[in-house]
Formats: structure tokens, C-alpha cells, sequence
């Protein structure tokens, strides 16, 4: 199509192509300013008046610089660049507040090359919340939106996904939302558990077995490769995959054939597969642990799934989520103290960790206030039954001093004892007068101090 600037009917024309996407599509000119919008963008995102000469980065972020000035990657930047098409993932304002958002930009040129316009075509992203509990996954720091980024872009296909990432991270959330963003998404996602699983219940539990086919296989049983047919076959802990069971489990990926224990047919399945572990693999392949074939046919669209330490400032907006999860009856708010401690610890536990010292705060508060002292309480809680004995950041945490030198701090049970002790010195034992200063009930003081 030849476009001139100033040809109202060709500009009307490539306005009007807009409808022919199945999404929301703007038209966006070279200096940012929105020129058409299709009827999806108004379903979805509402009405923009164009005689007012928005720029795209005015209504969907609410910014006064273009995105790649305010911190974030800008498509549109990116397009001018690189001359093609880009995509990059969004948090965009809503009304319903804000929502991520894949963006693809495709860019406009006439017959002479010259660059007049750019398409952005805008695609919600369904399987992730940037605000509030709604969906399973929830974040808006950098280090989630390229893992969301990655979901986005992989969830269409058929690509085997290996999750990365440490043990309460979240990598089983990630592996649901990988399904649910692809075609297969009205079926099912079926489960193993790789951990602890020995050959023959690997195999039992994969392939499934027939009567009389070891002690104690009283009847037929179905696989879970079958189950999965159609849908989504999710091997967690991929890792602890017996080494004996590797070439088994290679085939099945290779041809999508099997045979269930004590069976001589030959079955087919047809199954996406995403596997999770929170060990180094390449170094398990070279140790002679993990089959390096194997390790390939698994590791075609690798994610990294971030710790919490890497999300720090997710830690608000997963707390309130998961205190919303916990009890939807009685809302439950921290003080901002308590927040700080929650802020200042290492979290080896990942989200797991912080579900469990919230499920346990709200046990031990009496109020819907959750203070400072209960958030201590339950980390002193998590730091006394370490299993390995090991001193975690809750009883041990280092900060620079105005001297550049490291300190080490008491642990917050002598601390939070100390404190205590010195209040009530100071306050000549008034409990009533402690609890005040202190932020915390009475009933929680007299605890305390027993």
C-alpha cells in the first residue's frame, strides 16, 4: 500500500485495516501521537479521544516521557532501531487498573521505505496480575516481567519448557500458567513428582501398569502419560529422575510412545511437556548424573523463575495477595514496621516461606493488625526449627555502618528481650505504657515477657 502523510483517504484506509486484527491495534505516528484505535482497543481499553492528540505513552502508562525514558523498554524505540517489528511486555493502565500486557509493534513504510506510521497490536496478558490476588501469579518488578515475558512468548507452542529456579519459588504456578496461555489449555495438566520416587514406581506412575504385573498390582492402572494426553505433562524435580529411568522417559519424548508395566502393547500420547528443577543440570551431566540427550530434549525454552530475594519489590503486593488467600473473611493488614522486618530478611524459603510466616502471623495476632513483634515471633519460629541448624537471616543480619564497616546485629529474640526489658526500666513496669511505645496489645506484652 502506498501512504502519503498528507492522503486522507490512504491514511483513512490504514486506519480502517486496524479492524482486521483480532486484538486491540492502535496506530501510533513516528512522534508517539495515537492517530486510530479498532473496536477491540475500545472493548478492552476504552475510548481514547484522538482530536486531542494523545501520545501512547500518555494513556497507557500515564507517563510524560516515552517508556524507555522512565525506566522501562519502549516498543516503538526499539522499532526505530532495529527497522522490524518488536515485542516487549507492559504494565499499562487500565480501567481496571493496571494489567500487563504483551505489546507487539509493527512498523508502517511507503513504497520509498520511508517510515510513516506504526501498528501496535496490544494483547492482555490473561495468566498474571500486576495489582492485586485475581490470578495465581502475581508481581510487577523487572525481574517477574521477563519471566512473564518468556511465558508469553513460549505458552502458543509446542516447545518442552524447563523451569529454573530455587525449591518454594513458584516454578508449579509458572508451569500452570504456561498451560493455560497455550492451545491446550481445556485440558489437562497432570503432575508427577519426581522426588523420591524410585524405578519402578517412576515407572509405574508414568506409564502406568496392568494386573498381576508386580506384587501388588491388584488391578489396571492408567499413566500419567496417558492422562496427559491432549494436555500437559508437568515432571517436577526433573532432576531426581532415576538415572536407570532417563532412557525410558527419553523415548517417550522422542516418539511419544509407551508400554504400561507388564504390558506388550504399544500405547501413543500426545502431550506438551514443562519440567521444573531447582538443580544445575549441566553440571548433574557432567558429573554423570542427568543423560546429556536427555538434558537437551528437556531444556528447548529454558525459564528462569526469580527467588524472592530477586523480587524484592514484589514483596508488598505478594504479602497483601497472599494475607487476601490465607482468610477471605477477616482482612489483614501489617504495620509498616512489620513490613520493614519482612524486608530485611533473606526469605531461603522463597514464597513458600512467606505464605507459611503469614498463615502463622494471623494465628498469633489478635487483631486484624499484624505488628512488628509477630512478624519476629514467627521468624524466630522458622530460625528454631531449621533442620539443618543453620543461622538464617532472621537471627543474623549484617548492615554498613557510617564507618563503611560491617556490623553484626543481635537476633531478634535477644534484641526484641533487650528492648523490652529497657522500656520497662524506663517506664518504672507501667505494661500499659510499654504496650503503647512498643505498638503491640497488652495481652501480646505479657506474653512476651513470660
Amino acid at each position: 500500500m502506498n501512504i502519503i502523510a498528507s492522503d486522507s483517504s490512504s491514511f483513512d484506509e490504514l486506519a480502517s485495516m486496524l479492524e482486521g486484527y483480532d486484538c486491540p491495534a492502535i496506530l501510533v505516528s513516528v512522534d508517539y501521537r495515537i492517530l486510530a484505535i479498532n473496536q477491540h482497543y475500545r472493548e478492552e481499553f476504552g475510548d481514547v479521544p484522538l482530536q486531542q492528540n494523545k501520545r501512547c505513552f500518555e494513556v497507557s502508562h500515564g507517563y510524560s516521557v516515552p517508556c524507555d525514558e522512565a525506566g522501562e523498554d519502549c516498543p516503538l524505540s526499539a522499532t526505530l532501531q532495529s527497522g522490524r517489528k518488536e515485542r516487549v511486555l507492559h504494565i499499562h493502565q487500565t480501567p481496571r487498573g493496571k494489567e500487563h500486557v504483551d505489546v507487539e509493534m509493527l512498523p508502517i513504510h511507503d513504497s520509498h521505505g520511508k517510515l510513516l506510521f506504526f501498528v501496535e497490536l496490544l494483547r492482555s496478558v490473561s495468566v498474571a496480575s500486576a495489582q492485586d490476588g485475581s490470578k495465581k501469579l502475581v508481581g510487577s518488578s523487572k525481574s517477574f516481567n521477563r519471566m512473564l515475558e518468556k511465558i508469553t512468548r513460549v505458552s502458543h507452542s509446542d516447545a518442552s519448557v524447563l523451569l529454573l529456579g530455587e525449591s518454594g519459588s513458584g516454578k508449579e504456578l509458572v508451569a500452570h500458567a504456561v498451560h493455560q496461555g497455550g492451545h491446550r489449555a481445556k485440558n489437562s495438566m497432570v503432575t508427577l513428582e519426581c522426588a523420591g520416587l524410585t524405578d519402578s514406581l517412576f515407572e509405574s506412575e508414568l506409564f502406568g501398569h496392568v494386573k498381576g504385573s508386580f506384587t501388588g498390582a491388584h488391578s489396571n492402572r492408567v499413566g500419567l502419560v496417558e492422562l496427559a494426553n491432549g494436555g500437559t505433562l508437568f515432571l517436577d524435580e526433573i532432576g531426581d529422575v532415576p538415572l536407570s529411568m532417563q532412557v525410558k522417559l527419553l523415548r517417550l519424548i522422542e516418539t511419544g510412545a509407551f508400554r504400561p508395566v507388564g504390558s506388550s502393547i504399544i500405547k501413543h500420547t500426545n502431550f506438551r511437556l514443562i519440567c521444573a528443577t531447582h538443580k544445575n543440570l549441566a553440571e548433574m551431566v557432567k558429573a554423570g548424573e542427568f543423560r546429556q540427550d536427555l538434558y537437551y530434549r528437556i531444556n528447548v525454552f529454558p525459564i528462569h523463575v526469580p527467588s524472592l530475594r530477586e523480587r524484592q519489590d514484589d514483596l508488598v503486593l505478594l504479602t497483601n495477595t497472599l494475607l487476601k488467600r490465607i482468610n477471605q473473611r477477616k482482612e489483614y493488614h501489617l504495620t509498616d514496621s512489620a513490613m520493614q522486618v519482612l524486608k530485611q530478611y533473606n526469605f531461603p524459603g522463597n514464597i513458600r516461606e512467606l505464605s507459611n510466616i503469614l498463615n502463622r502471623a494471623t494465628l498469633l495476632t489478635d487483631t486484624n493488625l499484624i505488628e512488628r513483634s509477630t512478624i519476629q515471633e514467627c521468624l524466630e519460629i522458622d530460625r528454631e526449627l531449621d533442620p539443618l541448624g543453620e543461622t538464617s537471616s532472621a537471627s543474623q543480619l549484617l548492615s554498613i555502618n557510617d564507618a563503611g564497616e560491617d556490623k553484626e546485629w543481635l537476633d531478634l529474640k535477644t534484641a526484641e528481650k533487650r528492648y523490652l526489658s529497657e522500656l520497662m526500666a524506663f517506664h518504672h513496669d507501667d505494661k500499659e505504657q510499654v504496650a503503647k511505645v512498643a505498638g503491640i496489645s497488652l495481652r501480646s506484652l505479657y506474653r512476651k515477657l513470660e
